[in-house]
């Protein structure tokens, strides 16, 4: 490492970090002006506001936004030493633009690392408490409004709901179907079921068994059972933003009951993983980018280069939202989604790597 390594390290990430405490200090200004209303009408307690909900708020938002800020600190600070005739005085001297790179590389895979690492296993734990303060004190009691509610809740046991009352823990219309080596061996129908949270279990009301042995048919029926099912109110009231406060490794086992249960949301799932690892992939690309456009000395010096990074930085968001909203609603595999971004601009970084000042 020579000193020219460290000069751009320290630069790279001392502009990362103070850009980023700005931004950041910016948008609890805005936080705070839009949810007043909400603390002062049910009472948060201040320490609440500040440790549990703010102090989690921070690491949350700024990881969110991490590639974007460190794409707009490497056109800030790269720009200026482009301006400054910086650049140009390192190339003249012998040092090629490919040994430039190696420090803004370090620097890049150092922030896409600590993303990772907070994104999977710090973040999680604290989103649980930030999430919760959430749902005391700023959103309403989560309803479940799901019709026709079909679910495999072990394997050959498959579930079915009309409807299901969250508030009362009450599903209507339901029925319960077993089947072994793909034949139907046992159908149970009923009218409701109501969860009994002291047993534990669950009473279903005005039913009827259907048992097939063959050709054979028998039929049970009665006005009340208790019985254990594995299945618990908690899975009907699930908020999408649940899986915010899951690591890396309890994530993939929720996905897992999730595929198995043939949840509706799954594809939610799947987005949050994949983000979580393609975004601190993201940090090196879109510094390769910014390195790559900065590093030329132009006529509108600073300016011009954060205005078009900006406009890069916002059509990176564009095209994630948009790859994104084709797997949640047009069955693009949300692997592919996540990653096309990342993808499109892994070129635009080697055109431009390949037009800059040599």
């Amino acid at each position: 490492m020579r000193k020219l390594d460290w000069y751009i390290i320290k630069k790279f990430l001392g502009t990362f970090f103070f850009s980023i405490t700005l931004i950041l200090l910016i948008v609890i200004v805005f936080d705070i002006s839009e949810k007043i209303d909400d603390f002062i009408e049910k009472e948060a307690p201040l320490r609440a506001i500040i440790f549990e909900y703010y102090l989690n708020f921070i690491p949350y938002f700024g990881n969110l936004f991490s590639p974007l800020f460190t794409f707009i600190a490497v056109i800030f600070f790269t720009s200026k030493m482009a301006t400054n005739t910086e650049i140009i005085s390192i190339l003249v001297s012998g040092v090629s633009f490919k040994r430039m790179l190696l420090p803004f590389l370090i620097s890049a895979i150092i922030i896409g690392s600590l993303s990772f690492t907070l994104g999977n296993f710090i973040i999680p734990p604290a989103n649980e408490v930030r999430l919760e303060f959430e749902n005391t004190y700023i959103k309403n009691p989560y309803r479940n409004r799901d019709k026709n509610i079909h679910m495999q809740i072990s394997p050959g046991n498959f579930v079915y709901m009309e409807s299901y009352n969250s508030t009362k823990n009450i599903g209507y219309k339901f029925s319960m179907e077993q089947f072994k080596n793909g034949q139907l061996k046992r159908k149970l129908f009923s009218n409701y079921v109501e969860w009994d949270s002291t047993t534990n279990k669950w009473n279903i009301h005005h039913y009827f068994v259907r048992n097939f042995n063959g050709m054979r048919e028998t039929i049970i029926e009665g006005r009340q059972l208790d019985t254990v099912i594995n299945l618990h109110p908690n899975h009907f009231n699930v908020r999408l933003n649940t899986v915010e406060t899951m690591n890396f490794f309890e994530l993939n086992n929720y996905i897992k009951e999730e595929r198995m249960k043939g949840s509706k949301n799954l594809v939610f799932h799947l987005i949050e993983k994949h983000k979580r690892i393609a975004f601190p992939f993201a940090t090196i690309i879109l510094t390769l980018i910014a390195v790559a456009f900065a590093s030329r000395k132009v006529r509108g010096g600073i300016g011009l280069h954060l205005g078009v990074g900006l406009l890069i930085s916002f059509s990176y968001i564009l095209f994630m939202q948009v790859s994104t909203t084709f797997a949640t609603n047009g069955g693009l595999s949300p692997g592919i989604a996540v990653w096309i971004p990342n993808f499109m601009y892994v070129g635009l970084a080697g055109y431009l790597l390949r037009k800059a000042p040599k």
